[in-house]
């Protein structure tokens, strides 16, 4: 009966030692699965967000590239219109049509944004070598400049609104 007993205990223990064996197994089985699934969650996020910045350098490819070509257009018109100050302001004008330093002096104001400091001299008199030709080159060229900047700020504002869109921002307007 002893022996029956001790044989007893040890397949008792032997099964107990078996189980405790069976249960690290799988312990250590479920930790490597729940860091594989960390993994391919941080994998799947990465994917996520490589994908986002590829989209975004898309598009942010397509803006520039139709901005550069609405420069361009713009710039050419410019200097065509530049191109055309000769045929409109001739020779003849020139001479007929001494540019006042009073207008003059405003312009300068104007194109640097600072007010004028009071006229200098007699604001009818003649500025000295200053043609009517040249005038009008002057303000078709800082038009052009205008014109160019003005589609730069259309540009960079469209690819802001792409850029909050693909983030997924809400558009602002004022």
């Amino acid at each position: 009966m002893l022996q029956r007993t001790l044989l007893a205990l040890m397949l008792v223990l032997a099964t107990a030692g078996l189980f405790t064996c069976q249960q690290i197994r799988v312990h250590r089985a479920m930790t490597a699965l729940d860091r594989a699934h960390d993994a391919l969650d941080r994998a799947t996020a990465e994917k996520a967000t490589l994908a986002t910045q590829l989209e975004l350098a898309q598009g942010t490819t397509r803006v520039v590239t139709e901005y550069v070509d609405r420069i361009q257009v713009v710039r050419e018109r410019g200097d065509t219109i530049v191109k055309e100050v000769p045929v409109y302001v001739t020779p003849n004008a020139d001479a007929a049509c001494a540019v006042p330093a009073g207008f003059v002096q405003l312009h300068d104001a104007a194109a640097t944004g600072r007010p004028t400091t009071g006229v200098a001299g007699d604001p009818d008199a003649p500025a000295t070598g200053l043609a009517l030709s040249t005038v009008a080159h002057t303000v078709a060229s800082n038009y052009a400049l205008c014109h160019a900047t003005a589609e730069q700020v259309i540009g960079l504002q469209s690819l802001v609104r792409e850029l909050l869109a693909a983030l997924g921002g809400q558009e602002h307007t004022p």
